[in-house]
């Protein structure tokens, strides 16, 4: 019997307003809310609204012991949801009362914080499981880092949070020969678990789904199966972005369709039954330890963090970013902290990347800027305004 993990991420970040030198010192509101507003309006239209009103329907017809399905959502994208569109909410709050779904912890403001500062990342990761016990009954017992970020030191810092179970990228260079299709261990803390993306079947849909020159085009329900059922292992992790349905992949695309199929014939074969990580990490034991001493993720070919860290712009805007930090904590003011957040996105510092990318039209989703250079000195000017306001209100 093979268990398919399917696991999806939910984030929009607010997007900064075209913030120009001459506003500095003047205007100390950096967000753009209408075009906010408009792009999650339009994606909880297209994406998240219908599919969950598919999962829901499907874990109706076919048993919540049977359609099981995994989220973390960003703490910056439920704020979202809470201005712009709140039925959003009511929706996942409904698939939560079914018992089929499972909440994973992970970053409030889907932020790079596990690569610098320990205290910060432990106090995002601790908020964002307290929002999601309040929203929808279940304290996270499983950490998914933003974009899949992972080190052997990151997961001693999850062990240490009290988590036992993770999620990250089956990245070839930390593999070898090993297959993504079992359960590892982390190299510090080996009681810690580690499960692995297969990414060739998980960007068979996030990516290739709609590429009509791609060699398996058109992707059917039975012809994944067959590629399932093809793999070693009895662990297939399917983990993609939820904006896959509905906007990378549009609706025209047939992407609702294939999943409704999809899970539905899952649940009616005999050799196939899907699970969460939880349900995973409980019945399953490691069958060896995964050193990963450098940080892995899911982006690109590298499978590295050069899309948000690799170029001086990057490297320049994260490392002011994170000398504020003793003084936002100093301040204690509410108001910085929800911009302290904001500031933090991932997004940000990828809208900086100077990389080629091979999935470029996803990296571009909803980017603002017509530049790398652009989004830097948008978020420079934004950032000095903000350590400006900051240290008046401590009267330095």
């Amino acid at each position: 019997m093979k268990n398919l993990n399917l696991y999806f991420q939910v984030h929009q970040p607010f997007r900064l307003k075209k913030y120009r030198f001459f506003n500095m010192g003047k205007d100390h509101f950096y967000f753009d809310d209408f075009l906010n507003k408009s792009i999650l309006q339009k994606v909880a239209a297209e994406c998240y609204l219908p599919m969950n009103a598919l999962l829901l329907r499907k874990i109706q017809e076919l048993g919540a012991d049977h359609v099981r399905v995994s989220f973390s959502i960003s703490g910056i994208a439920l704020e979202q949801f809470r201005m712009y569109a709140p039925e959003v909410i009511d929706s996942f709050r409904a698939l939560a009362e079914t018992g089929a779904v499972e909440f994973l912890a992970e970053t409030y403001a889907h932020s790079l914080a596990s690569l610098t500062s320990r205290e910060e990342f432990e106090q995002q990761v601790r908020l964002q499981a307290d929002t999601i016990e309040q929203l929808f009954g279940q304290r996270p017992v499983t950490f998914r880092n933003t974009e899949l970020i992972y080190s052997d030191g990151i997961g001693e810092m999850v062990y240490d949070m009290g988590y036992r179970t993770l999620l990250t990228e089956g990245a070839k260079h930390i593999l070898g020969w090993k297959s993504p299709n079992f359960v590892y261990a982390n190299a510090l803390r080996q009681e810690l678990k580690v499960l692995l993306r297969n990414f060739r079947l998980s960007d068979d849909i996030a990516f290739r789904f709609s590429d009509q020159g791609w060699d398996g085009w058109p992707l059917t329900a039975d012809k994944y199966i067959d590629w399932i059922l093809d793999q070693e292992g009895e662990i297939i992790n399917l983990f993609m972005d939820y904006e896959t349905f509905g906007e990378h992949q549009k609706r025209d695309t047939g992407i609702f369709d294939f999943m409704d199929r999809f899970i539905t014939q899952v649940v009616h074969h005999g050799e196939l039954q899907f699970r969460t990580p939880a349900q995973i990490a409980a019945d399953a034991e490691a069958v060896a330890v995964l050193h990963v001493p450098h940080p892995i993720s899911w982006a690109d070919e590298e499978r590295d963090v050069t899309a948000w860290l690799g170029n001086e712009l990057q490297d320049e805007a994260f490392g002011k970013l994170y000398s504020l930090q003793e003084k936002i904590r100093r301040l204690n003011n509410p108001d910085m902290m929800r911009v302290w957040y904001a500031l933090q996105s991932s997004d940000h510092f990828y809208y900086m990347c100077t990389k080629w990318f091979s999935d470029g039209d996803v990296h571009n989703y909803f980017n603002p800027y017509d530049s790398p250079y652009d989004a830097f000195m948008n978020y420079m000017n934004v950032f000095s305004d903000f350590k400006r306001e900051i240290e008046l209100k401590l009267g330095e």
